[in-house]
């Protein structure tokens, strides 16, 4: 019989007679332990996946939107060095990487007032889809400040999303791509942690998917209790913390 489906996980068989609906399954479980927080965790290796929200210029690069804010970048470059280690672990395990990030329509006819605001609250100074004044436009999609900071290799095997709300979930195809193949458990990275990444891990929480943030993957600008609270709320209410060295350790022994 022929296979019919974009992902092994998600496959029907079809002949000239009869089209088999089971998916039969072809990705035996692969449990893997990963240290966390507040408990320790088993995930089938073979239904994970990495999460990386908006490891992007306007956000981590000088003369993006949050350097021309004048806020200091640092935080957000952070999650630079412990993810080129943690890309590359992940795909030579056949774990899927999803790259979601902002990318907003150049005439924002689907942004309310109050994502606007979220942006510039007086109306002064370069906005949403604004051009920063010598340089590009803010979270347009397709814009230097769209793009993935330079150091970070998002390849063509991996999986891009574009959002254009704080969490990736929202009029996005990111849950019908997950689900379809075939992804249970999510692994979050990017900033800002208590910003996009944790309304992101909110919603994959909300539709099911079991969630861990990685402590050493994300960061933030925000004040340091913002950090504590979104770990707090992580570990009290929605998953688990662990780091990128866990999550490879355990990979390497699944």
């Amino acid at each position: 019989m022929t296979p019919m489906g974009s992902h092994i996980a998600n496959r029907w068989r079809v002949d000239e007679t009869t089209v088999d609906l089971s998916r039969a399954e072809s990705r035996p479980v692969r449990p893997m332990k990963v240290d966390a927080e507040p408990q320790s965790v088993v995930v089938d290796a073979n239904r994970c996946a990495l999460v990386v929200v908006d490891m992007q210029n306007d956000f981590c690069s000088k003369g993006g939107y949050l350097d021309y804010r004048g806020i200091d970048i640092t935080p957000d470059r952070a999650p630079i060095a412990p993810l080129q280690a943690l890309v590359p672990a992940m795909r030579a395990q056949g774990v899927p990487v999803v790259w979601l990030n902002w990318g907003v329509r150049k005439d924002l006819l689907n942004i309310p007032p109050s994502l606007l605001h979220a942006h510039t609250h007086d109306g002064n100074g370069a906005g949403l889809g604004e051009k920063i004044p010598g340089g590009a436009e803010i979270l347009l999609k397709g814009s230097w400040g769209a793009r993935i900071v330079d150091e970070l290799d998002p390849g063509d095997q991996d999986i891009h999303v574009t959002k254009h709300r704080f969490s990736g979930f929202w009029d996005t195809e990111l849950d019908s791509i997950l689900r379809n193949i075939g992804v249970r458990t999510l692994f979050f990275a990017g900033v800002n942690a208590d910003q996009c990444v944790m309304t992101t891990l909110e919603d994959a929480s909300f539709l099911g998917y079991d969630v861990l943030m990685l402590r050493d993957c994300v960061a933030t600008t925000s004040p340091d209790y913002c950090m504590q609270a979104t770990e707090y709320n992580v570990k009290l209410l929605y998953g688990f913390m662990t780091e990128s060295n866990a999550l490879m350790t355990g990979l390497e022994t699944a």
